[in-house]
């Protein structure tokens, strides 16, 4: 049997990560979920189906070596449950949202600076790293359960944000060429999410959806919101999908969700007249998160005591104690990130402080709901002939482990339809029928099959315009940068595989010297074909990506310093990935510019 027999999905998430597989000549396409075995306390190992994101950084006199056996062998780092379990009572030593910070171009990546904030003697990684001990740890859990059959040899689907930037999604490829893995394919995971959905339907989801139908895809986990739109079409004679809008990349999920009500206990605990330290509330997050979802599930329960850590005695036991009630999550949660507003209500700004700590850019407003009146309003060009003020979804899907609770999925659902119904549309239908904390995992597994040509697929190509910026060529202005323009080098929906040159137009690109080049990237300047050129531009159009700085190298007959006149072209490579390649205008000689951001 040849050793590359099944399609493997992996859900790279925020707070969990997940792997499905599924075999490539099964007919019947089913997919399982891998259990995976992780530490849950020192010396006892556990198969879970989820891996919660996390890596600690623990002291040597913390845990002893002996008790970090894995099935495989001794683990190098703590991941999984025992990370997030001793960084609930240690968070400065807590390694946490790397897929975030993967995606911040403000910081250095491949820098090791996580946990961030953390005192000196705690040692450091990168956000790089972090996402790699995660990937290791599932390639060491698959090769435990199918030693005959190598993760690297298998059909590998693995999931980012539609909203990730060129630069994240090829960190988060690297991470995978760096473990092997020869046959890899990035997914968009709303995208995974709709894959999920079909297969779970079979062929019923045909019945469920029509020609004409707009899909709102609204996934929410643990520290991103993230919008996509899928159009379902005919292509010769039969039903397809086609996704047309993402949303930006949105710091705002279930981490923000159980922060704040730390920070409600926080207040309680303060009018009681007990005053808790940052590092405390940091540390009732984690039991904020397993009260929150009890307390939003349809259970009896109508309070969870919290325990707040304490590290001095004078605390009667050494701890302190506190109730977070169902009607305390409802306000805070509810009404708090899901609050009843118009869909012309869209995310407020707040006044900023002239200072801030160097973190990441979470999102302003905690209103997701404002978030989605925005997108579909931000979004309504994209529907040709559209002439209302927002896309009118007529269906919805819903993925990530906040949208499991009825009350919040209730009042999203009544919030969106309230906007619907108040400009004459129908109510949207509400698609269901996958796990919302394994469907990115699944429908990347069924994604495989698809490729093979089992299945629909959804059509789409990039999520965004991208433009290289250009420098005007003007004299010079005391105390002035010349100004900057922008080019179209890769056009919307362009797809996998695609190789376009930058029609009649040279520029001068300087080789053998430390130059940057500027990027922009759009989500709603659609119709920009390649070569559109821009030298003016509102600033909600493009937004500006991380600078990439590099030094050319010099071939023969060349020179350090040269401009030399070349031609520009983008290549989209199959496992959608960006490359601006300049060629020279005199012998064709092509310089490669990776979206990879290595940064200096």
């Amino acid at each position: 049997m040849s050793a590359r027999q099944f399609s493997v999905g992996i859900d790279l998430g925020t707070t969990h990560s997940v792997i499905s597989y599924s075999m490539l000549d099964d007919e019947s396409q089913t997919v399982e979920t891998l259990e995976i075995p992780q530490l849950t306390a020192p010396g006892q190992v556990e198969a879970k189906k989820q891996l919660p994101s996390f890596v600690y950084q623990y002291h040597d006199d913390e845990v002893n070596s002996d008790d970090l056996q894995l099935p495989w062998g001794k683990a190098n780092r703590i991941t999984g449950a025992l990370a997030r379990n001793l960084g609930s009572k240690t968070p400065i030593r807590l390694v946490a949202s790397a897929k975030s910070w993967l995606c911040h171009g403000g910081v250095n990546r491949r820098d090791a600076f996580l946990p961030q904030g953390s005192p000196e003697e705690v040692s450091k990684i990168s956000p790089f790293d972090a996402s790699l001990a995660y990937l290791e740890h599932m390639k060491a859990a698959w090769e435990n359960e199918f030693p005959d059959a190598p993760l690297a040899e298998q059909e590998v689907t693995l999931t980012v944000p539609a909203s990730f930037d060129p630069a994240a999604r090829d960190l988060t490829a690297e991470a995978a060429r760096v473990l092997g893995l020869q046959h890899l394919t990035l997914l968009e995971e709303p995208q995974a999410a709709v894959y999920s959905w079909i297969h779970q339907q079979a062929d019923g989801w045909r019945d469920q959806v029509a020609v004409g139908d707009m899909i709102l895809v609204v996934d929410i986990g643990g520290g991103t919101t993230d919008l996509s739109l899928v159009e379902v079409t005919e292509q010769d004679g039969n039903l397809g999908l086609n996704r047309i809008a993402v949303g930006d990349h949105i710091l705002l999920g279930g981490d923000n969700m159980d922060l704040a009500l730390a920070y409600q206990l926080k207040m309680k605990l303060a009018q009681e007249g007990k005053q808790l330290q940052p590092w405390q509330v940091m540390a009732m997050t984690q039991a904020c998160r397993d009260a929150k979802e009890l307390l939003l599930s349809d259970s009896d329960v109508d309070s969870v005591p919290i325990v707040v850590p304490s590290r001095g005695s004078k605390l009667i036991g050494g701890t302190l104690q506190t109730v977070l009630t169902r009607d305390e999550v409802t306000a805070s949660l509810v009404e708090g990130f899901f609050p009843q507003v118009s869909v012309e209500e869209h995310p407020q700004e707040q006044r900023r402080g002239a200072l801030t700590q160097m973190g990441l850019p979470y999102a302003q407003d905690a209103a997701v709901t404002r978030h989605i009146a925005a997108f579909l309003s931000r979004q309504a060009a994209a529907i040709e002939g559209n002439d209302d003020s927002f896309i009118k979804p007529t269906a919805l899907l819903f993925n990530g482990g906040v949208l499991k609770s009825a009350r919040i999925s209730t009042r999203l659902t009544g919030t969106i339809n309230s906007w619907l119904t108040a400009n004459g549309a129908p109510e949207a239908k509400l698609l269901q029928g996958t796990d919302l904390d394994l469907a990115v995992a699944d429908g990347a597994a069924y994604y495989g099959n698809v490729r093979q040509g089992k299945g629909v697929r959804i059509r789409g190509g990039i999520a965004s315009t991208y433009y290289v910026g250009i420098e005007s060529a003007m004299p010079a202005i005391p105390g002035m940068a010349p100004p900057m323009e922008a080019i179209c080098v890769a056009p919307f929906g362009l797809e996998e595989g695609s190789y376009l040159e930058v029609p009649g137009q040279e520029f001068g690109l300087v080789i053998g010297q430390p130059v940057h080049f500027q990027f922009f990237g759009s989500t709603v300047r659609r119709d920009d074909e390649q070569g559109t050129h821009l030298d003016f531009w509102q600033p909600e159009e493009l937004e500006e990506l991380p600078e990439i700085q590099v030094t050319l190298p010099v071939s023969e007959g060349r020179v350090a310093g040269e401009i030399v006149p070349v031609r520009l072209a983008a290549y989209v490579s199959e496992i959608g990935t960006l490359r601006l390649d300049a060629i020279a205008a005199d012998n064709g000689q092509k310089w490669h510019v990776e979206f990879d951001v290595r940064e200096a």
